[in-house]
């Protein structure tokens, strides 16, 4: 199976990695800058359980150069997935599908439905009319890494990938797709309701990804403020609300999930490692979504627009988001 990595960062990095490595797939990868330079001086690179594992990477900053694919792994920041998906045509045949790993709500979660396509996550529709709905499998990832440099990951803790319809369902192409990435060691899950898995993912990082960045506090730290973990809370139930008018209960309570977000400590999320290194948000697609849902649901979300606000507020100021049109 043909498979190209489209974003060698950190999600990328590991499932390129660990695909070309074991050899379960033939990998290649779009990058640019540093990144395409360190993928060809020194392959692929990653450092897990004190091991490093290192794999030779075919890497080019053009599609046209890399051809056809059975598979096109999106893992770019949710901020560049509109520049991106203009450049995939060459990568495109017949058959080929498309697997986005992304934070947030995805483009495709609204397909079909009578709220039509986000502007928070795909102005325009951009991103739906480079990549029809019929190419897309819906993907999920359960994993904290971190690109210490160009080229370079550092996995922290989780081994999980959920593949699935975004229509819902089985398939035979889900089957394929999940097969290659469990030969490679990945603990795989094929899901019958991504579209539900992707809104549960969200629903425990909606909150710590924004305050650990308007703060620079870590996980424990907001946890351990009761202030701070309630105004977490009323956002999450918010959130809920939406998911069950959307079709993705969740069968939790906020402290449900606090407890297991507590129990990875000291957590910097990807947020506040982008505030850090001066990268932009990806808000939008990860609170700017839910406060978009809520207004087109008639769903008062006080909570989840406090947040949501602040912390774009705290993004323009900084530089790390966009102003609004003048």
């Amino acid at each position: 199976m043909r498979v190209c990595i489209v974003g060698a960062g950190a999600i990328g990095g590991w499932i390129g990695t660990r695909l070309a490595a074991s050899g379960a797939a033939e990998v290649s990868a779009l990058a640019r800058g540093a990144t395409l330079g360190a993928l060809r001086t020194h392959g692929w690179r990653l450092d897990q359980d004190g091991v490093r594992t290192t794999a030779p990477a075919r890497v080019s900053e053009s599609t046209a150069d890399l051809g056809e694919q059975d598979v096109v792994v999106l893992t770019v920041k949710a901020t560049a997935l509109a520049a991106v998906v203009d450049r995939l045509e060459p990568l495109l045949g017949a058959d080929t599908v498309v697997l986005p790993f992304l934070n947030g709500v995805p483009w495709w979660f609204t397909h079909g439905s009578d709220l039509g396509s986000l502007e928070s996550v795909d102005p325009g529709g951009r991103v739906a009319a480079a990549v029809p709905f019929e190419r897309v499998l819906g993907g999920v990832v359960h994993v904290s890494c971190a690109a210490v440099e160009p080229g370079l990951v550092r996995h922290h803790l989780g081994n999980g990938l959920i593949v699935g319809e975004p229509g819902g369902g089985a398939s035979a192409r889900v089957g394929a797709v999940a097969g290659v990435l469990g030969a490679a060691g990945f603990d795989v899950t094929s899901s019958t309701d991504v579209r539900r898995d992707a809104w549960y993912k969200l629903w425990g990082n909606m909150t710590m990804n924004p305050v650990t960045a308007l703060t620079g506090a870590t996980g424990d730290r907001v946890l351990d403020d009761p202030l701070v973990r309630g105004l977490c809370s009323s956002a999450m139930l918010e959130a809920q609300r939406i998911g069950d008018l959307v079709g993705c209960p969740v069968r939790e309570t906020p402290e449900d999930r606090h407890v297991v977000t507590s129990r990875l400590g000291a957590l910097r999320t990807s947020m506040l490692l982008d505030v850090e290194s001066g990268r932009p948000l990806e808000l939008d697609a990860l609170i700017g979504a839910v406060h978009e849902l809520g207004r087109r649901l008639d769903v008062p979300t006080p909570a989840v627009d406090a947040i949501f606000g602040l912390t774009r507020l705290f993004g323009r100021v900084h530089g790390l988001y966009p102003d609004e049109p003048t």
